[in-house]
């Protein structure tokens, strides 16, 4: 591959993962469709650590994501499995049968009006029966969302968003998608609801076989595989499917690193307490499991808590979201875990993912929360120091697994990532004899300020940073989420003017290995140990046995205990 990037092959799994998924892709999309005369300087990041380069079967060049996902059968509404860009060699090569024929079509899904419009903006299918891409600046990727006969952004409407495929704007391979047939994304029977199920489905030939041979597919193509990330589902059967996947991977591609992401969709009522048990279950089984194969797991959730209790969502002051639609909450985790990534994508001295999890994870902290301030508010007239400052003493960012106010947690090791600031206000510009307000002023670069502004807050904590100029794409499908007082590049404004497009952000994003897990995590076991699992047969019918429920409350409260004791890293 070319420059020797170091791979990274994403497992997505499960229909919320789906959700965060596609806004992840399509921000990569649109960094792919950056024309080559930005302002930002190309190659921060190395999109072939993510993407692989192809080749249709009538020789068209394609560059697609390196993915699997798996989800329910009724998930993908208008999308095919099989993908736009390439034809089915069977379908190709005609039928050879001459007798009478009969044929049964299923009808298909309408495609909403966003997709519509979006298909005719990227290319358009041409009597062979092949889609045919426009080319781009850059020749990766397909064409920006504006074209001379559309001149406004393709904005989907939340009322036009069901599935996750609604507003997936990337092309896939053929071997990207695996529908699970066996259980159904609607409806209320036939639902994968239990760890045990999602255990269950990759014990199965049927299914095991096939992700074997997608993996094996994608892996041997790599020149420099450096790991797997997975984004799993934690509150429904996904997470058995995640824990098993993980446990392959770790068995197969040993010494490859595993980061899984394990994902929450937004609040749950309190009027649906066996989804909410099973909830609990599901979360407390994944995360063991998972923590037991993968690298480093984070959980990702804009919830206030991991337990059976309702806490508020999360609060962005320059964002207005709905907490209740997957399509806005997908949104900023996607913006997150699209910077708190960058370490093990960059083009210039990467951190790969077994050195992030190393640094991260020591003593048997496999778990790690993740925070991220979205967008950084900086105004036109500050420099980095002066917004730094102003943030004090508090936590600067928004905590983003589940684990409660991290105010007086202690931190053991974190990796920070500060994205999207213009390099004129990295350093303080003051005149010279004036007084300097704060060290953090005296810095002469960008990343001696995030450096030094860190150790302030947290001395003699394990921690890395990194500071990149290239900002996080938002343009549509990217929900309008952002305040009146953000610009188009979001610089936060007193009087912006009106109308404003937010195009691109800047971002503060950290994972952290952090006291708060030991509270999380002990909590989850004191409600387990509540639960009267013979109350719950279903659960128990889906493969998980009383036993099991003993050595995972064994097991949590060993996994809390590793973010109890003192460190000889902190104060």
């Amino acid at each position: 591959m070319a420059g020797g990037a170091k791979e990274v092959l994403t497992l997505q799994l499960g229909h919320f993962a789906g959700f965060v998924g596609a806004h992840w892709w399509n921000q990569q999309d649109a960094a792919l469709r950056e024309p080559t005369h930005a302002q930002e300087p190309p190659g921060e990041l190395c999109p072939d650590v993510l993407y692989r380069i192809g080749q249709t079967l009538h020789g068209q060049e394609t560059y697609t994501p390196r993915l699997i996902l798996m989800d329910l059968k009724g998930s993908l509404s208008s999308l095919k499995e099989e993908s736009g860009l390439y034809r089915d060699k069977q379908l190709d090569a005609g039928i050879a049968w001459q007798g009478k024929l009969t044929t049964h079509k299923e009808e298909l899904c309408s495609k909403n009006p966003y997709l519509q419009d979006l298909l005719s903006a990227e290319g358009v299918l041409s009597s062979d029966g092949i889609w045919r891409v426009k080319s781009i600046p850059n020749g990766k990727g397909l064409t920006p969302l504006t074209t001379t006969t559309t001149p406004k952004p393709l904005i989907p409407t939340e009322g036009s968003i069901r599935v996750w495929s609604d507003f997936l704007r990337v092309h896939l391979h053929p071997r990207s998608i695996c529908v699970i047939q066996k259980y159904n994304h609607d409806g209320e029977a036939g639902r994968l609801e239990a760890f045990g199920q999602g255990e269950s489905i990759l014990k199965e030939p049927r299914y095991l076989e096939e992700l074997e041979d997608r993996l094996h597919f994608y892996v041997e193509e790599c020149d420099y595989l450096q790991g797997f990330q997975i984004l799993c589902d934690l509150h429904d059967g996904f997470s058995g499917v995640g824990a098993k996947a993980a446990e392959l991977l770790q068995d197969e591609y040993s010494g490859r690193g595993i980061i899984t992401w394990g994902l929450l969709p937004g609040p749950y009522s309190l009027g649906e307490p066996q989804k909410n048990i099973y909830r609990l279950l599901n979360t407390a089984f994944g995360l063991v499991h998972l923590s037991a194969h993968s690298s480093l797991v984070c959980p990702l959730s804009l919830g206030g808590s991991l337990g059976l209790r309702p806490e508020p969502p999360v609060n962005f002051p320059h964002l207005h979201y709905d907490a209740t639609l997957p399509f806005h909450c997908s949104a900023i985790l996607a913006t997150a875990l699209d910077t708190v990534t960058v370490p093990y994508r960059l083009h210039s001295l990467p951190v790969s993912m077994v050195q992030l999890a190393d640094m991260l994870t020591f003593s048997g902290r496999k778990v790690v929360t993740a925070g991220a301030t979205i967008p950084f508010p900086l105004a036109p007239t500050q420099s980095l120091p002066d917004t730094l400052v102003q943030f004090g003493g508090a936590t600067p960012w928004t905590p983003l697994s589940a684990c409660g106010d991290p105010s007086g947690t202690r931190c053991f090791a974190q990796s920070v990532v500060l994205r999207g600031l213009d390099r004129t206000c990295h350093t303080s510009h003051l005149t010279p004899g004036t007084p300097l307000p704060s060290l953090l002023h005296a810095c002469t670069t960008g990343e001696e300020v995030l450096a030094q502004y860190l150790q302030q807050q947290q001395p003699r904590v394990r921690s890395s940073s990194h500071l990149l100029l290239t900002p996080c794409k938002v343009v549509p499908p990217y929900p309008c989420l952002f305040s009146s007082s953000c610009s188009e590049k979001s610089l936060v404004l007193d009087d912006p003017p009106s109308g404003t497009a937010v195009e691109s952000i800047s971002v503060l994003a950290a994972l952290c290995s952090s006291s708060s897990l030991n509270r999380a995590l002990g909590d989850l076991a004191k409600e387990l140990t509540k639960l009267d699992l013979r109350r719950w047969a279903s659960f128990l019918d889906a493969g998980v046995e009383e036993g099991d429920l003993d050595e995972l409350l064994q097991e949590l409260c060993s996994l809390a205990q590793c973010y109890q004791g003192s460190d000889s890293l902190v104060d």
